[in-house]
């Protein structure tokens, strides 16, 4: 390791992207048909940290999939990226391959990707 750069302490890893995974009223149902949603949520947890969300309130883009930035993502200034209709095998290797290639705020976002994002809901609260 080169002179200059320090090693990272034990238990202060980088904090890696984070991919939620929308699994209630459509999305991860059979609502959706011809999608295997458990082998989805498997094959996006052998690669990344999941974490599976009830209803993120844009059902009618069933699967939604919302990549976190990681901390040096995040110290960028990335948001989080929300993809909709993510209903193919190709659509979770290309979000897990950005999410590992470190995702919002430090890899740029492939091409094919734009088809699938979406704009998250405003959430609304009362005073």
């Amino acid at each position: 390791m080169p002179a200059d750069i320090a090693p990272v302490p034990p238990g202060r890893e980088p904090v890696p992207c984070r991919v939620v995974v929308c699994r209630d009223c459509c999305c991860g149902t059979p609502k959706i048909t011809g999608v295997d949603h458990a082998a989805q949520t498997a094959r996006l947890r052998a690669l990344v940290p999941v974490r599976v969300s009830e209803c993120l309130d844009v059902c009618e883009q069933a699967n939604v999939v919302v990549v976190q930035p990681s901390a040096e993502g995040r110290a960028a200034g990335a948001r989080p990226v929300w993809f909709g209709l993510v209903n193919d095998p190709e659509a979770t290797e290309d979000i897990a391959a950005w999410a590992l290639a470190g995702g919002p705020g430090v890899a740029p976002l492939p091409d094919i990707l734009d088809l699938y994002t979406l704009t998250p809901p405003r959430r609304c609260t009362s005073s």
